[in-house]
């Protein structure tokens, strides 16, 4: 059951056409009445709360680990690891699939047409990329971007939780079916997923995981950008509770 919170933000107005105008820009239309936008401002992020204040953990060890893995065939046919990119203290931790062709060649998670339309999601939300910390439940690309099997999401399950540890943050965002499925250990539709109350354990702290459609769906579907919406409005929700 979702929780309503009522909570007082000051936004100014530019504030509020630069979101707008980002939502236009990914597909999204507003229909919206005065009252309602008001509830919307008021999930805008405020100053410092992406957890800069926290203590940056050291992860270039564990990155270092990963370089060198062969736990699995992927080795054989990756160019490199793609381990994780952004605020290594970040309150919204974003975990994808897999890396793709771009990602593989440069090394970093969400960087062709399907990292575009993150950004603008992160950003209608109110993050920029640099805000959050985004890693995938496989550090290598699986052949013709196939699914990954369990056995790889099995050898890459323990880098993933040492990143999650790590980062430490208040809210992790999943994106498509097969990260939800992998991060949360159930074989369900992501249409039932959407809007459950589920949360990850780590280091015996709870965090909660929205689960919300991965971009490169939304570019085959973008009729369901609306929905997509409706998941970053949730997880603004979960920060805002979490920080008062």
């Amino acid at each position: 059951m979702t929780r309503q919170v009522q909570v007082s933000v000051h936004v100014q107005a530019p504030t509020e056409l630069r979101r707008r105008a980002i939502l236009q820009a990914i597909g999204i239309q507003l229909w919206e009445t005065r009252e309602k936008n008001a509830e919307v401002s008021a999930l805008e992020p405020s100053a410092g709360a992406q957890g800069a204040d926290r203590p940056a953990p050291n992860l270039d060890a564990l990155r270092q680990r990963v370089a060198e893995c062969a736990r699995c065939s992927l080795h054989r046919s990756r160019s490199q690891t793609v381990f994780g990119v952004g605020n290594p203290a970040a309150d919204c931790m974003v975990i994808g699939e897999a890396p793709g062709a771009e990602e593989d060649r440069r090394g970093e998670p969400f960087v062709g047409r399907a990292g575009v339309l993150l950004n603008a999601m992160l950003q209608a939300a109110g993050f920029t990329r640099q805000d959050v910390y985004i890693a995938n439940i496989l550090k290598c690309r699986p052949p013709n971007n196939r699914d990954p099997l369990p056995e790889e999401v099995s050898s890459c399950s323990d880098y993933l939780t040492a990143q999650i540890e790590g980062v430490s943050p208040k809210v992790i965002l999943t994106v498509g079916k097969v990260a939800a499925q992998s991060l949360l250990a159930l074989d369900l539709p992501i249409g039932r997923m959407r809007g459950g109350d589920f949360f990850y354990r780590a280091g015996g702290r709870p965090i909660p995981v929205v689960v919300t459609y991965h971009p490169a769906y939304l570019l085959r579907s973008p009729g369901e950008k609306r929905k997509a919406w409706d998941d970053l409005k949730r997880l603004r929700n979960l920060l805002v509770v979490g920080d008062s």
